[in-house]
């Protein structure tokens, strides 16, 4: 993307911005959706948080290795050299929560039980679609903007040391 105050400028606030995003995503998605299928409860919380390390550790080879190239290859194609940056920030959110959901789908039951289990294949879409419309607006309404907030606030906190 082009060079935007909300946006990371270097491969150091790149990794912050990552983290930040990642972090939080995880750690909301990640229980409201095991909630879901097992119910809202502490036991359950706990349980999650338990798995999230590996859930987390899983989702950062994802992203660098398979969906990062991905959708930055789809990113290229569908958006237009006059997009604006809203735009251009939420067509980059649904490519990379349709990657990522799709694969999570697969992956985090198999992380959360530690077995591969194809169980998982059969209640698929409906359970992706579900996954998908969680971590859409949990990145759209809490990790991204906070971690556009971060950005900002260094890039203006940098220009005001500079000036």
């Amino acid at each position: 993307m082009y060079q935007e105050d909300r946006l990371p400028q270097n491969p150091k606030e790149g990794v912050l911005f990552m983290l930040i995003i990642s972090i939080l995503s995880v750690n909301t998605i990640a229980p409201i959706i095991v909630g879901m299928e097992r119910g809202f409860s502490v036991a359950h919380y706990i349980d999650t948080l338990k798995i999230i390390p590996f859930a987390w550790i899983a989702l950062m080879i994802l992203i660098r290795f398979i969906v990062k190239p991905v959708a930055g290859f789809l990113f290229k194609r569908f958006a237009g050299e006059m997009d604006g940056f809203n735009a251009r920030i939420l067509l980059n959110i649904v490519l990379n929560v349709s990657l990522i959901s799709l694969f999570m789908t697969i992956l985090g039951p198999w992380i959360g039980m530690g077995e591969i289990n194809f169980d998982t294949l059969q209640h698929f879409f409906p359970t992706w679609f579900r996954n998908f419309g969680i971590a859409f607006w949990v990145e759209l309404l809490f990790a991204q903007p906070i971690a556009r907030a971060v950005m900002k606030s260094i890039h203006t906190r940098n220009r005001m040391k500079t000036a």
